[in-house]
């Protein structure tokens, strides 16, 4: 298990569920090299070889990252699985998650409602008010309560100014 040490909403290293489940993990940042990490005659854990990998928060991956982890699952034979987000609060994509969009075997989605009722595709960051933030740093941790999740019609309907 892994996750992005940039995140530390459950505490650094952990990965929890809104269901209360949670996990230890290691982390990875920008220097992590998957491949050296996990190709090597060492990999492997006490309890024995390497079986699966997974990867929570996958958009703070750089694209060499998501390179390796694809070679990682191709060549050496270990499944990859990541979960994280396609775009930010303006609706541009994550590098990481641009590459991972782009390279993987299988793409799976975890649905989510609009409060609208429609499929929720987009990802909206409000301040401290509930006011909606349309600039800013693409990366903003602050917990699940700062976005919220649309559709791409209440995304647009709200103001949001699309960028080229």
């Amino acid at each position: 298990l892994f996750t992005a040490a940039i995140d530390d909403r459950s505490g650094v290293g952990r990965i929890a569920s809104r269901l209360g489940l949670e996990r230890q993990a290691a982390v990875f940042d920008a220097t992590t090299d998957f491949w050296v990490l996990l190709s090597g005659p060492q990999r492997g854990t006490a309890s024995g070889p390497i079986a699966c990998v997974l990867i929570d928060e996958s958009q703070f991956l750089t694209p060499a990252q998501v390179r390796q982890l694809h070679r990682l699952a191709n060549t050496v034979g270990i499944p990859i699985i990541c979960f994280g987000l396609r775009s930010d609060f303006m609706g541009q994509p994550f590098p990481g998650s641009a590459h991972l969009l782009t390279l993987a075997d299988d793409i799976e989605e975890i649905k989510t409602i609009c409060a609208c009722g429609r499929k929720a595709t987009m990802n909206v960051r409000v301040d401290d008010q509930g006011q909606r933030v349309r600039e800013g740093e693409q990366v903003l941790i602050g917990g699940n309560s700062r976005y919220q999740q649309t559709c791409a019609r209440c995304f647009y309907e709200s103001g949001a100014t699309p960028s080229a």
